[in-house]
Parts: C-alpha cells; structure tokens; sequence
C-alpha cells in the first residue's frame, strides 16, 4: 500500500501544488477517494438548495451532493480531472463536468448549487507544475484542513476500496445539460447583471465618498483593449466576455496551450508584460489587461504602455469598490443603530503585507480603514467572509483582487475585476466621459520598489525556531529596549542577556543604543502577523516564509532610491547576525 511520502510537499498553505512527477496513477485515486470521503461526509438540504440560486438543481434531488470539476490548459489536467470525476461517480457522487475553465468560472458554478468544487490546474506556476483547488461549502480550504486531507489519502485508499466495488454500477450519468456554451454564456451574462445593477437600479449617495455611480446605458464602452491571456485558460472565454463590454478588443497569446511558449503564465514575473507593453503602444490601445494561467490574479499596462503597480492597481480597484458600494449594505445598517451606520461608513479594504507604505494613507483619503492581512487570497476570502460586509474589498500585491458587495461572487476573479475597473473609468461626472488610466496613476505618490523577491532558506543550526521567527523575536526585543530606554544616552550598553529569551543569542553581546537606533529608528512601526514587516517614515521591507515554495520572499520600498537603499541595508544589518549570505543577498537584490 503506498504511503505517499513523497507527496506529503505537494500539500500547501492554498492548495495542491508541484511537480507532475508525483503525480502519479497510484496518487491520483487516493486524492479521488479522500475527495469522495470528504464530499460523502455533506448531505444538501432542500434548505441548503434553496439558498442558493441554482440554474440547474431543479432536475436534481435535494439529497444529492453535487461537484464541479473543472481543469486548466496544462498537460495532464484534463486526464486528472476525468479521473477524479470518475472516483467521485463510483462514489454515488452527482458530478459536473466543466472542462476547460478558469478557476473563478469553477467557484461561480459551484454557487449555483451547494459550493462543492474541484479545478485542476497549478495557476501561474510553470509547465511542468500541476496543482488542484477546491471548495466545500462555498469556501476554499484551511491550511489545517489542506494537511487533513493529505493524511486521508492512505485510509482512504484501503477502507474505501469495497466502497468503490460496491458502487461502479451506481454512477450518477444524469444529464444535467451543461454545455460548453451554457458555461460560458450563464457567467457572462451574471457579469452583465452586475453593471445593470450599478449604473441602472443604484443612486448616487451625497454621503458616501468619492460616489461615481451615474445613471447609463450598457452600451459598449469606448475603449480600445489589448488582453494578454498567456495562453492559460482565460484563453477559451476572454475574447467573447471582453467583446460584449468593450468596442475595440485586441488578443494575444490567446490559443489555450500548456505548453506556455511565451513564458510562465504569471504576469507579475518581471518583464514579463513587454509585449503587452509594446502591442498596447504599437495600437494607441487604452490600457492593456493581463491574465495568468487559471484567472484569478490581474496586471494591467497604462496608456503610455507602463505597467500600473500591483499597490497602485489594489487602490483603483479599492476605489471602485467604495464608490459602487450596494445601497443595501447602508440600509441594512439603519435599521439597527447609529453606531452601526457610522462603521458602514467607515468600510474596511484588506490588503496584505508586501503592499506600500503608501497605500494605507491612500485608503484613509477615501474614508475607508484599511486592514493589513497576511499574505493568501484564500486567508484573505475566510476574512471576508466572517466580516458581515464591512469589507468590501481586499488584495494583494500578486494580483489577487476580491469585491464583497454581495453581486458576484467573493473570489478574486482577475476578469470580473478588470471589467470593473474599465467601467469604473468610463465613468465620470459627465456621462460616457473616458478617463485616462495614466492621469490618475501618475497623480499617485512614487516610490521605487523592488520585486516580491524569492531568496533561498537559509538552515538554522542549534535552534527549534526558523530564521524568520529569531528575526522576528529579536525585532520584538530591539523594540521593547529602544522603548524602556529612550532617555539614556546612545552609548549606554544594552543588556544582552535578556536575548537569550527571545532565542536570539547569535547577536554581538556588545550591542549600544545608538547600535539599536540605527537598526529600529525611532518611528519605526513592527509588524509579525506574516514574517517581519518594518515600516519606515521613508519607506518599507518585509522578509517572510513563502506560502508555496521553501524560500523567504523579501520586499523593499522607499520614496527614493536613497530610501530604498537604506531600508535594504537595515534589513541586511538585521539578518547579519544569523546568516551573513542572506544579508548579502538582500543587499543585492535590485530595484525594479
């Protein structure tokens, strides 16, 4: 009986992602079957039916449990996702078949019925990456839950076995009548929904910040758009969703193939958008809007052909959310109390940890709170979630974009999201008026920035504590000392003995304030929800365990190059003490 050891890496904080060598035959029924034990465990009630506005459940049972599979353009997804939709019908199972689809289109179609689903595709990773999401009940998984199910895939694989025998003759084959077309046609057309709603059934609220709402017609908007689909699966629906909204669409790289011969599909890779840049320039384009492989994450080229920041993009979008917000999540709060209208008014914007420094003082210009995260769309979707719409909105500096005004689904659709975005420009005191993208990014404050940026693990010797914790323990430290230590003079000796506490005894034992200041000016405000974060008056830096891979990821920012400089080296000061080369390293890394 295998033990899949080996696999035990493939199990991450968002998903199931890694080489294809792992992902062998005998791997693949386990994870059927520990999916069939999971999604067995879930009966649909008739109430559970009906809370949702299902397109299709009318056919079925209220008894039946119901997925969505889906699969991505990469070799080899389309055969996992048949075998796992097999395993789940020999299962009793009800399975839907979506072929090929972004991963969004996954979660939309899981909502129309009990929001149970399963996409395999390994987003913006390489070639000879796969990967599978999933929901159960309308949510994506806990890291915990990720680990559960690895653990499942032995017992499954024997206990289930007499299950699956017991079963074969009882495949669930009803037609269901989802076709290609169906697919596509029922997510575009609840897309056009949403701007019926808002620029013809909602109103101007003269207390609500920044409104841009007006009344207009959904006539196609006058823009010219070059879409970048990198040959992933917004290949197959981009075109056709784009075109009904917009006048002038220009596709490239647009033939679904995993093979990706332009490059990964992952467009915040740096350089990775110069030919978007070059075609949206070469045809005076309006702005140019890219994907990566599965949908779920946005870039977007301004008018000049200069790509917008991921920080920039996250506070445009903010924006739209904030300015569109539904009448409803006012009124709902007047029924109540005062108190609660007031924080209605106040909404809250999620954005997580490598973002600017900048970008809280952005969101506090637009009367909103803004609410610094952990870095993971799915963290980010489980906040939302549990929020009651007081935030409406939330991002991240890879590209991960979520509206929650209870009109679309709470999913970082990258489509939906730049759809938003254009109508949002288009859209103006005067009606049909068409705003320059470049306008307004340009009136944004600069900052020079380095990449997010992957830096090899470093191995810790003689503790049970990595790198980022001793850093984060020692940051604690320093703090604590600078405070009960303010009015001593900068030569005064800090006593080291007390960094044995904090496990952070590989520091020079002779360590002075002005040592201290130097490393933690004062000002300086800590962050340790997600790695360590150091926010600067000038600029900022984050050093944090990956989410997906065995390496730190380091940011940088500074209003200057100076700034950005400096930051660097007090990062690099930081880490010296535990690992002089990946001081060196963070020295190295270049500005973008």
């Amino acid at each position: 009986m295998p033990t899949f050891a080996v696999q035990q890496s493939l199990f991450r904080a968002y998903d199931i992602r890694g080489s294809r060598q792992y992902f062998t035959t005998d791997f693949i029924q386990a994870l059927g079957n520990a999916f069939a034990s999971l999604y067995r465990g879930l009966l649909c009630t008739s109430e559970d039916s009906d809370s949702k506005n299902s397109l299709l459940t009318q056919s079925l049972t209220s008894l039946e449990t119901i997925i969505v599979i889906g699969y991505d353009v990469r070799n080899g997804s389309k055969a996992i996702a048949q075998r796992l939709a097999d395993i789940l019908a020999q299962y009793g199972l009800t399975v839907m078949q979506l072929g090929l689809v972004t991963t969004p289109m996954m979660v939309f179609w899981a909502e129309q019925y009990q929001g149970h689903g399963i996409i395999v595709t390994a987003s913006h990773s390489a070639k000879e990456i796969l990967g599978v999401k999933w929901l159960v009940n309308h949510q994506s998984p806990s890291s915990a839950e990720i680990q559960l199910l690895y653990h499942q895939l032995t017992k499954s694989n024997s206990k289930n076995n007499s299950v699956i025998q017991a079963n074969t003759l009882k495949q669930n084959t009803q037609d269901t009548g989802l076709s290609t077309e169906d697919i596509a046609t029922a997510y575009i057309e609840a897309i056009a929904e949403v701007f019926q709603q808002i620029y013809q059934f909602s109103k101007p609220h003269s207390n609500r910040p920044h409104s841009k709402v007006t009344q207009q017609s959904l006539s196609k908007l006058d823009f010219r758009v070059v879409i970048d689909c990198m040959h992933g699966a917004t290949s197959s629906i981009a075109q056709r969703l784009f075109g009904y909204f917009c006048q002038d669409v220009i596709m490239i790289n647009d033939v679904a193939d995993g093979n990706f011969p332009s490059g990964n599909p992952d467009p915040t890779e740096p350089h990775r958008l110069t030919q978007l840049q070059h075609t949206v320039r070469q045809h005076q384009a309006d702005i140019g809007i890219a994907f990566d492989g599965d949908g779920d994450r946005l870039m977007i080229v301004d008018t000049n052909g200069k790509v917008v920041s991921p920080d920039h993009l996250l506070y445009l979008l903010a924006q739209v959310a904030i300015a569109e917000r539904p009448d409803t999540l006012y009124d709902a709060a007047s029924i109540y109390d005062t108190e609660s209208i007031c924080s209605q008014r106040s909404p809250q914007v999620l954005f997580d940890i490598k973002c600017s420094h900048h970008l809280p003082k952005l969101l506090s210009d637009l009367d909103a709170t803004p609410v610094m995260s952990r870095t993971g769309s799915s963290f980010m979707r489980q906040q939302i979630q549990n929020s009651d719409y007081q935030i409406v909105f939330a991002g991240e500096l890879s590209g991960h974009f979520i509206f929650n005004d209870s009109r679309f689904i709470v999913y970082d659709d990258a489509m939906y999201a730049a759809l938003r975005l254009l109508h949002w420009l288009a859209t103006d005191e005067l009606v049909d008026s068409k705003r320059a993208l470049t306008d307004i990014t340009e009136s944004l404050p600069a900052m020079v920035s380095t990449a997010d940026h992957y830096l090899p693990m470093p191995t810790t010797f003689g503790t049970e504590y990595s790198l980022v914790e001793q850093l984060a323990r020692f940051c604690r430290y320093l703090r604590q000392i600078l405070e009960a230590t303010a009015a001593d003079s900068d030569h005064h000796l800090i006593n080291t003995d007390l960094l044995l506490d904090c496990h952070c005894s590989v520091v020079e034992p002779h360590l002075t304030l002005k040592q201290a200041r130097d490393l933690m000016p004062v000002g300086t405000t800590l962050s340790c929800i997600d790695g360590v974060r150091l926010d600067f008056p000038h600029g900022f830096g984050v050093l944090r365990q990956s989410n997906t891979s065995h390496h730190l990821t380091a940011r940088f920012a500074g209003d200057s190059i100076d700034d950005l400089a400096d930051i660097q080296a007090k990062f690099a000061a930081l880490c010296h003490p535990f690992d002089k080369e990946l001081a060196a390293k963070i020295i190295a890394i270049p500005a973008e």
